[in-house]
């Protein structure tokens, strides 16, 4: 045998988890992108919540098809793509895997992204990954998704690292944020945005977190988005009202209380919000926030509730 060997470069393997809801119109662009990546051996992870459009069948056949996509058992009806996920994660087992990803059923790939990824946290010694993205409308308009601005020492108690289609995490990370996840099973229910808390949990525990500036994906845009590109006046007014019927700062108190944040004490408690809180977060807007413009939206927010009395 020849002293010299080729010895063929072990791939990083990924657990990729989408949570599908009616949306077989792109399930099969979406999928065949994921399949397409570059240097990485994945398995797509399925959980359906109860569809009207197909998409049951559609997975279905595609899970019998290739050997590389797993369609979870029916579960119950989970009424929001946040649900999908925890049980994703629940019921994932994460043994073997290097690497776990988060996918949602609308988007577009780049090829490259889990390489980029795991290229990246690799680079930088980091726990989670995050990108900026490219949304597009039917229309044919895009834009970049700028996520990118430096993190702020509170910016995971009110806030994602982007959007959560692009996070990737190392096994170590899953591992905690299922284990944490499962001791606060009732609770978690009412988290809306499974993003934020995600990056909630993964910084109030010291995991360190790379936000990427490059955009990795194509991000669709269309009226059925739970949550789409925060762009216009619309979008701002929409911001606002779910601040102003305190929606947001309720998922803020949840949030906090699940992941275990310990600040300052009248910047972030688990307590009912009030008239001095506020008036200290006002204070503190520019540790609450990465954009600039939304750091000044904050101290805003904050100044009316304080006139307002909480």
């Amino acid at each position: 045998m020849s002293a010299r060997q080729n010895h063929t470069p072990v791939k990083p393997r990924i657990a990729v988890l989408l949570a599908a809801y009616n949306g077989v119109h792109w399930l099969e662009e979406q999928i065949e992108s994921i399949r397409r990546q570059t240097a990485v051996d994945l398995t797509i992870y399925i959980s359906v919540d109860p569809s009207t459009d197909g998409t049951e069948q559609w997975c279905a056949a595609s899970a019998a098809k290739y050997s590389d996509i797993v369609l979870l058992p029916v579960s119950e009806v989970f009424g929001g793509a946040a649900r999908n996920f925890f049980r994703l994660i629940r019921d994932v087992a994460f043994d073997g895997y290097d690497y776990v990803a988060f996918s949602d059923q609308d988007d577009i790939w780049d090829a490259d992204k889990l390489e980029r990824s795991v290229a990246m946290l690799q680079h930088h010694q980091g726990d989670a990954y995050s990108s900026n993205v490219t949304a597009f409308w039917p229309d044919g308009r895009t834009r970049v998704l700028d996520k990118a601005q430096p993190q702020a020492e509170w910016d995971f108690l009110f806030e994602a690292a982007g959007p959560g289609c692009t996070y990737v995490f190392r096994r170590g990370l899953a591992d905690a944020l299922k284990e944490s996840m499962l001791r606060n099973w009732e609770l978690l229910q009412s988290v809306s945005l499974h993003d934020w808390y995600f990056y909630a949990f993964a910084r109030t525990h010291g995991y360190k977190w790379f936000i990427d500036a490059h955009s990795t994906m194509q991000y669709r845009q269309h009226q059925h988005n739970q949550v789409g590109a925060n762009t216009g006046i619309k979008s701002l007014i929409a911001r606002y009202k779910a601040i102003q019927d305190g929606w947001w700062f309720s998922q803020v108190n949840l949030i906090s209380g699940l992941v275990g944040a310990d600040f300052h004490p009248s910047a972030c408690s688990s307590k009912p919000m009030g008239r001095f809180r506020f008036f200290a977060l006002s204070l503190n807007a520019w540790k609450c926030r990465r954009r600039v413009r939304d750091k000044i939206f904050f101290f805003f927010v904050c100044c009316l509730r304080v006139i307002a009395g909480g």
